[in-house]
């Protein structure tokens, strides 16, 4: 298995976009777009991120198993308390751990890709490792409201997204939905039994509707739009 070279540049765009959005803000201290997070808790969020994805890329590399966070209440207070610092102090916690991030995934061999690594939500191989780097800097570029909106993600990174985000809310779906890329196979989501709704638009909204990021409101649905669980 080779590394997942483009997970990770797609994630070196995403950490250059989000920095260079994050820098033209004279405060994080305004809302985001996120329930009861700052700007500061987004960009606190995304930094602690990356220390945690790197703790699973030292797992990958030395076989010892090194969780992400300590705990889910460790994680939340860390994010708490980095929120209110300066924003100077914020933005260079970002470039740093962004920076460590890059540094240790190009550290591992061929060999150390194929690990098996834990998350919160199960086992991984270590190449999701950059895919969920990806994500997590395209999304919370959109939850800083900062003027970014949800086409800026890449096609090729929301298509990947629409095909994560179905498999992973599939199971909790209860009638199956069809979802209808442009200029691409469609990517089924919930039970396979009965008719499924199509629901079509562009790949961004696409991804932006799945992952509560858009209202979908410019989705075409005939049938009218399903009720989605929460994502994660």
């Amino acid at each position: 298995m080779s590394r997942p070279d483009i997970a990770l540049a797609w994630a070196a765009d995403g950490q250059a976009l989000f920095e260079n959005t994050a820098e033209k803000l004279d405060d994080l201290r305004g809302p985001s777009r996120l329930p009861g997070w700052s700007r500061g808790h987004v960009v606190t969020h995304v930094a602690r991120n990356a220390e945690g994805l790197c703790r699973l890329l030292a797992w990958a590399c030395t076989g010892v198993e090194t969780p992400m966070y300590m705990s889910e209440a460790a994680r939340d207070a860390d994010i708490e308390a980095g929120a209110t610092r300066a924003r100077d102090e914020q933005l260079e916690d970002l470039r740093r751990t962004g920076a460590a991030f890059t540094t240790a995934s190009q550290e591992l061999s061929s060999a150390q890709w194929e690990a098996t690594v834990g998350t919160r939500h199960g086992d991984v191989p270590a190449t999701f490792i950059p895919w969920a780097r990806t994500r997590e800097l395209w999304l919370h570029l959109v939850d800083l409201d900062a003027g970014v909106e949800i086409e800026v993600i890449p096609e090729d990174v929301a298509a990947a997204l629409i095909r994560d985000v179905a498999g992973q809310m599939s199971s909790r779906i209860p009638a199956g939905i069809e979802l209808q890329l442009p200029g691409g196979a469609p990517v089924s989501c919930g039970p396979e039994t009965g008719v499924p709704v199509p629901v079509s638009g562009p790949v961004q909204q696409l991804a932006g509707w799945l992952t509560g990021r858009s209202s979908g409101s410019r989705l075409h649905a005939p049938y009218g739009l399903p009720d989605l669980p929460r994502w994660l």
